[in-house]
This record gives structure tokens, sequence and C-alpha cells, in this order.
């Protein structure tokens, strides 16, 4: 039996890659207009991002404590060997329910097998880990080759990313470092990363085409061995320029491949739209 995959809607894979793959999804929720939502199976990103156009400032709030019980036990009872690979602990309280949650069931299943990795990635960063942790777990590899590759990559996923408008971000206390970032010039984009799984701003270019060149750079300049990796994009809602970016990693580069995104509603809550994320790896697995 191939050990099983579970992650959170933070991770931004589209809900058919769950279904596909037979990993189980663990939703955020998102509150628009008094109303709460499951991310990727109750509410689309495309609606959170015409809420937020409309003027409308959706909440998020972690997975329900019953979500995590429900996928825990039933991985208890099928005795089977699992990994939950969670968004970072230092954005959402996600983790921490898990842990939670494991103890308690723990206590009722003491041969409960299930190991859960803070990743400290956000959206296609934990998506990325998720992807190689199927792939490791449909040849059937062993559970610790399988935790010791998520913890490799997680460790060494960089992000890069720039947002419309960092105010977003900053009222919903995910960002660090804000104060000298907000506000600004017309056409200035905000280029920002992730230290120790918390937002971090880089600095500030002015207009888009100069922010796609310096993505390059930081890419160039903390990346390796881009032929032996796959490359991920989210977008919020802009493929176009997802794509457009896709086409230049393709042409400098040359990728093993390139993986495009939506962010997720429950991200997509806070980055709001126009944001575009970036993430590879600054050293590849042995």
């Amino acid at each position: 039996m191939e050990v099983k995959i579970l992650a959170d809607s933070a991770c931004d894979l589209p809900l058919n890659f769950f279904q596909e793959n037979n990993v189980t999804l663990i939703p955020l929720k998102v509150l628009i207009d008094e109303k709460e939502y499951e991310d990727q199976k109750t509410i689309q990103p495309i609606e959170v991002y015409d809420s937020i156009r409309a003027g409308n400032h959706p909440k998020t709030s972690q997975p329900s404590q019953l979500a995590f019980r429900k996928a825990f036990v039933e991985l208890a009872e099928e005795k089977q060997q699992g990994i939950y690979i969670a968004f970072s602990s230092e954005l959402s309280g996600t983790y921490q329910t898990a842990v939670m949650v494991y103890d308690q069931v723990k206590e009722e299943y003491p041969d409960l097998d299930l190991t859960i990795i803070d990743t400290k990635c956000a959206s296609l960063g934990v998506g990325l880990c998720v992807r190689e942790a199927v792939k490791l777990a449909q040849q059937k590899a062993k559970k610790e080759v399988i935790v010791k590759d998520i913890q490799f990559r997680s460790t060494h996923m960089e992000h890069l990313f720039t947002v419309e408008d960092l105010d977003y971000l900053a009222k919903g206390g995910r960002l660090s470092k804000a104060s000298a970032f907000l506000g600004g010039l017309l056409n200035i984009k905000p280029l920002l990363n992730v230290e120790d799984g918390k937002l971090v701003p880089i600095e500030k270019i002015r207009g888009r085409k100069k922010l796609h060149n310096r993505i390059l750079e930081v890419m160039e300049q903390r990346g390796i061995n881009f032929e032996s990796q796959v490359i991920g994009i989210s977008h919020a809602d802009d493929f176009t320029t997802a794509n457009e970016i896709k086409e230049r990693f393709i042409e400098k580069f040359g990728p093993q491949d390139v993986v495009i995104t939506s962010v997720g509603a429950a991200i997509g809550s806070h980055t709001g739209p126009g944001t575009i994320a970036i993430f590879f790896l600054n050293e590849i697995p042995s």
C-alpha cells in the first residue's frame, strides 16, 4: 500500500490534482459577506477576485478541527501510512491545529502512522513539494524517503512574488517589515520573498518590464540546475502574464518543466488580484 499524501488548499494545486492522485484535501475557509466557503470545494479563486474588485474584503480561517479529525481517523482505520504537507506555520494556524488534532486522534488510535511537516512555504511552494511527494508515493517509495525529500525541498524552496497592492497583505497581518513599502509612486511594484516562513519585501521596482527582468536576475542568482527542476508560477487572475513569464523562463533557463496554477481562494483573499509568484529550488536533491 502506497503512502497516503494529505495537503491543505493553501498549496494552490487545482482540485483535479487531488482527485486524480487520491490526495486528501484539507480546505481552508473563506468568508465573504458573512457566508463561509471551503477553498477549492465550494468557492473558486475568480469569485474571490471579483468580490475584491467589487470592494469587499474577504476573510480567511484555518481548516476546521473536524476536517483534520476525519482525515486522520480515516488514515488510522485504514492502517495506512500518511504524510500531511502543511502551509507555513508563520502564515496560518493550520499546522498548529493539525498537530493538536493529531495528538487527540493518536490517543484513540495509538497505531496512527502520520508525519506532519511544516514546510514554511506558501502557495505553489508547498504545491511543488506535494507534487514530488505524490510521484514518490506512486513509485512505492518508503515513507522516510518521501519525508526526507519534502523536508529538503521545503528548506530549499525559493519564493519570489509581486502583488498589485500591498495593503491586502498588510491588513491581513501576513506581511513583515511592511511599513516602508506601503504607499509609493505610480507604477512601482514590490518584489517579495519568503524568509523563515514569513513574507518579506525585497525591493521596489518601477515598471512591469523591469520587474520581470529583475525576477530573472534574482532567479539566476539564487537558483541552480534549472534544467533538472520544475519551476512553479502561480497567478491571481492573470494567466497572460504568467504565460509570458513561463516563455521567458523556458528561453533563458531551459527547465525540466514549468507549472502554472491559480493562486487559490484562501491565499488570494490576502494577496488580491494581479499577484504573480515564482517558485524554484536553490539546491537540487541528490
